[in-house]
């Protein structure tokens, strides 16, 4: 049986992956800053407080995890954010320092330690979700899209310093996702936030976990680098098709 660790497990694509690996039936163990948004998400599933902004956090999160359900086989790093749409000569460090904190050292903090003993068991898969903002930047988004296009280089990377040891990685890359989202990124503001995807049909959380359970099942000798997935009604994150109001 797979252990699946899911990170940012609590909501939105987190907590789809979680839900389709359980429907698997595989070990979960499961990891939140809102570590009380995790009961009921999966039955069966281990769940524990996690920052990833926070080594100790990690850290113990990780060893509960293993001591739970044994070794880690598919570690999937979505805790992610983005906050605000300020251009950069508008913005605040504080924002900037929240989202590469989380977005890329939060990730390196999990990644690094889950590593190890994959390659020393010649087993096992991390998977990143990314996003369409790593590919395309776009006003109001520089530091959030430079936060997932630093994914690109380090799931490449990782591929490289992990080739023959038969660990695979996987960057998931989606466009319009309708999650919480726009709500982190606008403070709260539920109405901003709803405006975001007014007239259009994005993907749902379930569909992105789609593509990161498919990765996750390949046979042991396939490996999917990148998925990029988009709703139909985007082609890039500036172009959006909105249907119009009768």
């Amino acid at each position: 049986m797979t252990h699946v660790v899911v990170t940012g497990a609590s909501s939105g694509i987190g907590a789809a992956c979680a839900r389709a690996f359980g429907k698997l039936g595989h070990k979960l163990s499961l990891g939140a800053r809102r570590s009380d948004g995790l009961a009921g998400i999966a039955p069966g599933a281990f769940c524990h407080g996690l920052d990833v902004t926070k080594a100790a956090s990690v850290e113990r999160f990780l060893a509960a995890a293993i001591a739970a359900n044994g070794p880690i086989d598919v570690l999937v790093n979505n805790a992610g954010l983005a906050r605000g749409v300020e251009k950069i000569a508008e913005a605040t460090g504080e924002a900037w320092r929240e989202m590469i904190e989380t977005n890329v050292l939060g990730l390196l903090e999990v990644t690094r330690r889950a590593l190890p003993a994959m390659i020393a068991r010649k087993q096992g898969h991390v998977v990143v979700i990314g996003s369409i903002a790593g590919h395309k930047a776009y006003v109001g988004g520089g530091v959030y899209c430079a936060s997932k296009r630093a994914l690109q280089p380090i799931c490449e990377t990782i591929r490289m310093e992990t080739l023959g040891s038969n660990v695979r990685v996987t960057s998931v890359d989606p466009g319009m996702v309708e999650t919480e989202f726009s709500l982190v990124r606008f403070r709260g503001d539920a109405e901003r936030a709803a405006k975001v995807y007014d007239g259009v049909r994005p993907l749902t959380a379930d569909d992105v976990a789609d593509c990161v359970v498919f990765a996750a099942t390949r046979p042991p000798h396939v490996n999917l680098d990148t998925i990029v997935v988009m709703p139909t009604d985007q082609a890039n994150p500036q172009m959006v098709h909105r249907a119009p109001k009768a």
